[in-house]
């Protein structure tokens, strides 16, 4: 797959010199509705002998239209690349999303990112928006195509009868339902971070950590204990996680994530590390000292090596 980060409008040597099957859409997450779009272009480029390309923002649009701050993402760039890839699109486009971009009318929109871009199919997701604040949809597409591709539009994807839709999956995950969020996503949730100096007290309660700093724009998971693997050195540990305040010992850390990997004694300061977050354990109990604390994290050890036994 070959990504391209570009800023409007595109150069020629930007656009595709062959046809193409668009496939558009924000896509954080790139969750089970997502790829079922993702998939429908792919399957319909092979079909037609044609390249995919998909065509996303370097950030939310909600950043620019409504000023979103400290907007957290369930995928990052480099994470929506690693996942779009792996669905098999011949070329993704990160598009910069500036203010001048945010203010293109809707056939400006189409005529610049769809028909130039030797459009013959357009896919994407029934609540697919474009053009000035979200004001064009699917059902006006075929007025602004000027007969130039097809349209697939792509219907709701739903689990348990509801939306699959990443707005429920973050909230998910920031509710101690990162289980469900999981089945939602279609893999486990995973959040990238550096190990740095924590402050020790893990090691001395005999369950020594890797403390992270995650990727500022990252949502991280509710605050409790958490089932993980961790990825180091390109290797995955089995491990339990907590996301916490360090309550029992009243040390003013802010909210902390500490990794305890089992069977691991090597020090990775510095390293960039990836977690993936399986399963919600407990939330975060305030001890009445160190001996009650140890007892809790050898139980929350055992479940959660029962939990990589049954799964």
């Amino acid at each position: 797959m070959k990504t391209l980060s570009v800023k409007h409008p595109l150069t020629q040597d930007e656009i595709p010199k062959e046809d193409t099957v668009l496939i558009m859409g924000f896509f954080d997450g790139v969750h089970r509705g997502h790829q079922k779009v993702i998939k429908t272009g792919v399957d319909l480029a092979k079909k037609h002998n044609l390249k995919s390309v998909l065509i996303t923002f370097d950030r939310s649009p909600r950043v620019v239209y409504q000023h979103a701050k400290n907007f957290k993402y369930l995928s990052t760039n480099r994470r929506k690349t690693e996942l779009v890839e792996e669905l098999g699109v011949d070329y993704l486009y990160f598009v910069e999303f500036t203010s001048q971009f945010s203010k293109l009318a809707p056939q400006e929109f189409v005529d610049q990112y769809m028909i130039n871009m030797h459009a013959k199919y357009v896919v994407a997701g029934f609540d697919y928006t474009y053009g000035k604040h979200y004001e064009a949809n699917m059902d006006t597409l075929p007025g602004y195509s000027r007969g130039k591709f097809e349209i697939v539009t792509v219907p709701e994807q739903t689990f348990a009868k509801a939306k699959i839709g990443s707005s429920s999956i973050k909230e998910m995950i920031l509710n101690d339902k990162v289980d469900v969020a999981n089945e939602l996503l279609g893999y486990a949730y995973v959040n990238h971070g550096e190990v740095v100096h924590g402050l020790q007290r893990g090691r001395k309660l005999g369950f020594p950590t890797a403390n992270l700093v995650v990727d500022g724009e990252e949502l991280i998971p509710s605050i409790g204990v958490y089932v993980t693997r961790i990825l180091v050195d390109g290797k995955w540990y089995e491990s339990m996680t907590s996301v916490g305040y360090n309550v029992t010992f009243d040390e003013n850390t802010g909210v902390t994530v500490e990794c305890n990997i089992f069977d691991f004694d090597k020090d990775i300061y510095d390293e960039e590390v990836r977690i993936e977050w399986l399963h919600y354990l407990r939330g975060e109990v305030k001890f009445d000292g160190a001996d009650s604390l140890i007892d809790q994290l050898n139980l929350d050890k055992k479940n959660s090596i029962e939990y990589f036994e049954n799964n």
